[in-house]
């Protein structure tokens, strides 16, 4: 037991994460991992179109590495556990041929025997395997909320460097209920870093509606109405404002974390051009694999569940 606050033990666990990084580069690489290490496509990786992986994703990223793919992937999202203390749980539906059954189990387990110590020295070894596998145009978001954002913000300044730090999203949301003790909890944050200054970056348009619903009068602006008024489209802001997946939305699969398609497709449309390569390795619902197969990009997935 420490006496040391998290801040202070933070440099331990980025050179912890550092080694056990440069461990996994330097050991030989295994080409036939058993079952229950990691379930793989068979053959080696050539061409990295629709790939999903079962297994530590650690053992992923490695085989990832080691078969070529080291800088060819543009962009990486992913969605880590929250550090919530609380076991998430999935729904499958099995149908007999009569009517569906519904199983419910535990998707995947965010309790951590050594609390958020244990947490950080987890993600900091993957976010250095992450940075290694990005193109030079590779961008990298990882989506996070109020209880480790902070902490793993320092943690990506020091893996990526301060200077390719590029955003801090708001995703703001309405769902559950609200406290009569604090101000209500919704909203995650999504922070990007950048592997160079060399980023794709396709900029995305949104509505906004102008003042009293009256049109603009400025030449060249084009104006556009719809039930709520005129509106003009401007450029993405970093504050944005969708949907969590409903309980009746023909996204939903039952996945306790799922995130909405509309937030991946804006991620990867920003990030990514036709044919690049996206990743996701805590992938969770899939969504990921979804948008980018929709948006004609290739997709490689992992995920432990």
């Amino acid at each position: 037991m420490t006496d040391l606050s998290i801040i202070e033990q933070l440099p331990e666990i980025i050179r912890n994460g550092e080694k056990t990084f440069e461990d996994i580069i330097k050991r030989p690489y295994a080409e036939n991992f058993t079952q229950e290490e990691l379930v793989i496509p068979e053959g080696q990786v050539k061409k990295p179109i629709n790939q999903f992986y079962q297994g530590d994703n650690i053992l992923v990223m490695e085989r990832l590495l080691k078969s070529g793919l080291k800088g060819k992937i543009d962009l990486i999202y992913i969605d880590p556990p929250f550090m919530t203390k609380t076991n998430q749980e999935g729904r499958i539906v099995i149908n007999d041929g009569q009517k569906d059954h519904v199983i419910e189990q535990v998707a995947y387990r965010d309790n951590w025997e050594g609390g958020l110590i244990s947490y950080l020295n987890m993600l900091c070894p993957r976010i250095y395997l992450m940075k290694e596998l990005l193109s030079e145009q590779g961008s990298l978001y990882i989506h996070l909320d109020y209880r480790t954002v902070h902490y793993v913000k320092v943690i990506l300044d020091c893996i990526f460097g301060q200077e390719n730090f590029l955003n801090e999203i708001i995703w703001a949301y309405k769902s559950g209920g609200v406290s009569k003790r604090y101000y209500s909890r919704k909203h995650d944050t999504i922070l990007v870093y950048t592997k160079t200054k060399d980023y794709i970056f396709n900029p995305q348009k949104e509505k906004s509606y102008n003042r009293d619903f009256k049109p603009y009068r400025f030449k060249g602006v084009k104006e556009y109405q719809d039930e709520l008024g005129w509106y003009t489209l401007v450029n993405l802001k970093d504050v944005w404002q969708i949907d969590m997946v409903g309980r009746t939305s023909r996204e939903r699969v039952g996945y306790a974390t799922q995130k909405p398609e509309k937030l991946l497709e804006r991620i990867i449309l920003t990030s990514s051009n036709e044919n690049s390569i996206v990743a996701d390795f805590f992938a969770g619902s899939g969504t990921t694999g979804v948008v980018a197969e929709n948006l004609n990009r290739s997709w490689i997935m992992a995920d432990n569940s």
